[in-house]
């Protein structure tokens, strides 16, 4: 039977660290806020006045990937990336990286689904790969959202949170009959509170996507977010997925030897891992260096966790689990080889 084995993993960060001392010179803030109220220390940002793209990330870390994979682009038989910060309103991603490859053929797709972008691509090339229609898939999450963000003091409480990055895994279908690859995910979506957590322009419902009487700091230029609506669902809905897919595999919470949960906020992570009654080394952060990469989040926890060795070992089980803008969520498990 067809399995979907994670090969490989990279990421990629601008090298621009911004700490939140920096943040206190734009707007009314400071460090201790910051990090009681998200658990953040500093993120990356694209450097001020250069061009890059979400794109952009992603072919980097794409390349690390591929190479520890050992594979070539040429190898790849379709690409899914994940982003909600395209580099131009369309084409998507998937085909500017594919070229930033050197690819002129390969199928490419772009998923919306926020943060729980890598959720939706991981089950996405699983369903492929056991269709037939795909062998060897390349999975992106990719952001850059320091250069849409309101850098004053109305815009702390987003923009205090999010960082550019971008990560990727290679996963290879094998026949197998072993107990191992994506085991079980659960996918769930409520546009109900889609204006819990958007960015409103452009925006193509409307006569003119962007007005013209619609000044350059206009509000709905930036991301906006009722910030207790998304830890109220978080910390209520994360247990009941994440509970969802493990009676889906038929396994239990102690199955699990490390949860990665997508990186919005460590007081979110510490309520499920309470809620849980997990000990703190069965959940891994890293929002505390990285802010809120949206889709390429559970990628590049992932990426750090095996780097470490908290996971990736043969027979190792881990549960990603995230909520975001959509409102999306969901949860997988994944069982290494």
């Amino acid at each position: 039977m067809k399995k979907s084995i994670i090969k490989s993993s990279g990421m990629s960060v601008p090298p621009y660290v911004v700490t939140n001392h920096d943040l206190e010179k734009m707007m009314d803030t400071s460090d201790e806020w910051i990090k009681q109220r998200t658990g953040i220390e500093q993120r990356y940002w694209v450097e001020p006045d250069t061009e890059c793209g979400a794109s952009d990330l992603g072919a980097q870390a794409s390349k690390i990937a591929l190479e520890k994979a050992g594979w070539t682009p040429q190898d790849i038989d379709l690409i899914i990336f994940a982003t909600l910060s395209p580099d131009i309103f369309f084409p998507g991603c998937g085909c500017l990286m594919a070229a930033k490859l050197g690819l002129n053929s390969t199928p490419a797709l772009d998923i919306r689904q926020q943060c729980t972008g890598f959720l939706y691509g991981l089950t996405t090339a699983d369903a492929y790969i056991k269709a037939g229609y795909a062998n060897r898939v390349l999975v992106v999450g990719g952001e850059i959202h320091s250069t849409g963000l309101d850098k004053t003091t109305r815009g702390r409480d987003v923009t205090v949170i999010f960082g550019d990055g971008a990560a990727a895994v290679c996963i290879e279908g094998i026949d197998t009959d072993e107990p191992c690859g994506l085991l079980a995910s659960s996918l769930h979506a409520d546009g109900n509170f889609a204006d819990a957590l958007m960015l409103e322009l452009p925006a193509s419902r409307l006569p003119v996507r962007v007005p013209m009487d619609v000044p350059g700091d206009d509000p709905r230029n930036y991301p906006v977010m009722d910030g207790a609506t998304i830890f109220k669902k978080a910390v209520r809905m994360l247990p009941q997925v994440i509970n969802e897919s493990l009676e889906k595999a038929g396994m239990g919470l102690d199955e699990i030897g490390l949860i990665i949960p997508h990186q919005a906020n460590m007081r979110i992570n510490q309520a499920l891992g309470q809620f849980l009654k997990l000990p703190d080394d069965k959940i891994f952060h890293n929002i505390q260096k990285y802010g809120n990469t949206t889709a390429a989040s559970i990628p590049i926890a992932l990426h750090e966790a095996m780097e470490q060795g908290r996971t990736g070992k043969s027979k190792d089980v881990v549960m990603f689990a995230g909520l975001g803008a959509g409102l999306t969520w969901g949860s997988a498990i994944y069982k290494f080889l």
